[in-house]
């Protein structure tokens, strides 16, 4: 039972690992004229909408939301992805 705990928690790192260097890597070419027209950032922004788009939208409805210059929908994800993260692992150690 325990060798299926340590690999599920493992399994739990590595997705929101990737997912964190996804994001930042969608925050880094927001920053280069390069855009989403090219397979780098067409990957990107398949991978990591389904999680910023939500995000974004919650933001928008939002008092702080809707108008501001700068997106901040990747610290609102990666926020609620770090608590996803211990929620998740937290069940996992009480199986």
């Amino acid at each position: 039972m325990e060798n299926l705990q340590f690999l599920l928690m493992k399994a739990v790192d590595m997705f929101f690992y990737v997912m964190e260097i996804l994001i930042f890597g969608r925050i880094l070419l927001s920053w280069l004229p390069l855009g989403y027209n090219n397979p780098i950032g067409q990957f990107l922004y398949t991978m990591t909408e389904p999680i910023l788009g939500p995000c974004r939208r919650m933001l928008d409805k939002s008092p702080l939301g809707g108008g501001m210059m700068l997106d901040f929908s990747p610290v609102i994800a990666l926020i609620l992805m770090m608590l996803a993260e211990q929620l998740i692992k937290g069940a996992i150690m009480l199986v």
